[in-house]
């Protein structure tokens, strides 16, 4: 929208059948009471996008890029596009976390129980357990009760080479600080406050209670973890263990709860494949999901004409994104029009817009405590 407002053409390609994307499946109230609906928040983006007459294709696979001479050939399955300047914005992909027994129908990701819930309006059971505790998790688990389904609680993963911190107490537990503040509860959200402290946090999982912390009424459990998914043809269990402060699992207190669904939650990373293959150098951040392209805060990248916004720079709250794609967009003014009174100051404003909105961000998922 910010290129179209200076007269620029402009072709917005995506795979989702309906524009709107991963967006349309969110939804979560804000401390002040306020509810963000991404369902809302989309019609509101097309509204806008079809009074500036921005061209939107939907259904379209973008496959290989190549740059040349100063322009860049998009590849899709709907054939080939050409292109001055390029907003890379392919966004992140769940980690997938290796359970026994999570081929069994009924299991899924915690992403795709969102999109099945919120998007397409199917319930995706009667009684689950989320493996997994982190800010996607939390949010989305209270997605699915305001839905009318049914979660058991939260639970880590069983340490293994594929689950690293997801199945460490003391680090799911920096990330309970982040989200302490969505709890309904005062008392979390007080003291919350002070276990930011690491010496506190620390204190905090061994002294877990063990019955968990409710959030919403859901016990969320960072002192046990699922060990196996049961069932013949369907999910029809899990076995559930307690483990110690390190993660490990201690022997002799397995539990068999009763579901019919499970949400694995690995966390999120950015989704690169389209930046490599065009050949953009990446530096591994830990903080930000794993391997990001560089580029600077105007969302340029070493390759001319090629800029990314996004949770492709890290994962961030759909909010930053919006911010970071009005970076990126007058960037593109800048270098298409040469004449545009201002824009240094405009691009500026916007950086600004973008670490405030991310400091503002109800839903945190990387913050140094």
């Amino acid at each position: 929208m910010t290129c179209r407002k200076w007269d620029l053409h402009v072709l917005v390609i995506d795979e989702f059948p309906k524009p709107g994307g991963r967006l349309l499946g969110q939804l979560h109230e804000e401390p002040n009471g306020d509810w963000w609906n991404g369902i809302e928040e989309t019609n509101t983006l097309l509204n806008q996008t079809t009074a500036l007459d921005v061209d939107i294709k939907c259904g379209v696979s973008v496959h290989h890029i190549q740059h040349e001479k100063g322009k860049f050939s998009i590849q899709t399955n709907h054939g080939a596009f050409v292109a001055e300047n390029i907003l890379l914005a392919t966004g992140a992909a769940e980690a997938a976390t290796p359970v026994p027994g999570w081929t069994l129908p009924g299991v899924m990701s915690i992403g795709a129980a969102q999109v099945m819930t919120n998007v397409h309006r199917v319930k995706v059971g009667n009684k689950g357990i989320v493996v997994g505790v982190n800010v996607l998790s939390a949010a989305i688990a209270r997605e699915l009760q305001l839905a009318g389904v049914g979660l058991h609680s939260m639970v880590l993963p069983a340490a293994n080479p594929a689950t690293g911190d997801y199945a460490n107490p003391r680090k799911v537990m920096d990330g309970l600080v982040r989200i302490a503040h969505l709890a309904p509860s005062a008392f979390i959200r007080f003291g919350s406050k002070f276990a930011k402290a690491a010496w506190i946090r620390n204190l905090a999982v061994s002294f877990y209670p063990k019955s968990g912390v409710k959030m919403w009424g859901m016990p969320i459990h960072i002192r046990k973890a699922v060990t196996r998914i049961n069932g013949t043809d369907k999910v029809e269990s899990v076995t559930v263990c307690k483990l110690t402060t390190d993660g490990q699992i201690i022997p002799g207190t397995e539990e068999i709860v009763p579901v019919d669904f499970v949400c694995i939650a690995g966390g999120l990373y950015p989704l690169t494949e389209l930046a490599a293959v065009m050949g953009l150098p990446f530096q591994h951040i830990e903080e930000l999901g794993g391997h990001v392209p560089i580029h600077n805060e105007k969302m340029e990248t070493p390759i001319e004409g090629l800029f990314v916004a996004g949770n492709i720079t890290g994962i961030e709250s759909a909010k930053v994104a919006r911010t970071q794609g009005i970076v990126a967009g007058l960037s593109i003014v800048k270098r298409k029009m040469k004449d545009v009174v201002d824009i240094d100051f405009k691009v500026q404003e916007a950086i600004n817009l973008v670490q405030q909105t991310r400091n503002e961000a109800t839903i945190q998922f990387h913050l140094i405590l």
